[in-house]
């Protein structure tokens, strides 16, 4: 039980050391260079959730909610950082996350669609 409170408090302790960032930006562009990293890198946590989750949860809505949860839980933890005094929080940063889960967990649904198909059966005639 020691090693895991010893683990959070060294990891308190390094985030508490970090500097807080100076000055705000001047612009935050809603299509800026940033953008499409929270895009990206949401876009990638929501596939992934979703493709772990098929390994072991039944059901496709289950899948799509773990991986979507995956994606967004992760960007709010970001900009709850940000807002913390370790960077700058926008809500632009945030939609474009929410954004990205959901291409994510689609593309993720479509390929779990189309190779989890029934096979299809030639046509036979009735006799």
């Amino acid at each position: 039980m020691k090693r895991p409170v010893a683990c959070a408090l060294a990891f308190a302790t390094t985030l508490s050391a970090l500097p807080a960032r100076a000055e705000p930006p001047l612009s935050d562009p809603f299509f800026g260079r940033d953008k499409a990293y929270h895009f990206g890198l949401s876009t990638a946590l929501a596939a992934g959730g979703y493709g772990l989750a098929s390994l072991g949860i039944e059901g496709r809505a289950n899948r799509v909610a773990m991986g979507f949860t995956v994606a967004v839980g992760a960007g709010y933890a970001k900009e709850v950082f940000d807002a913390m005094g370790y960077g700058t929080p926008s809500w632009k940063d945030f939609v474009w996350d929410i954004i990205g889960s959901t291409v994510g967990v689609g593309i993720a649904v479509t390929i779990d669609s189309v190779w989890s198909a029934p096979p299809r059966r030639p046509f036979a005639p009735q006799r």
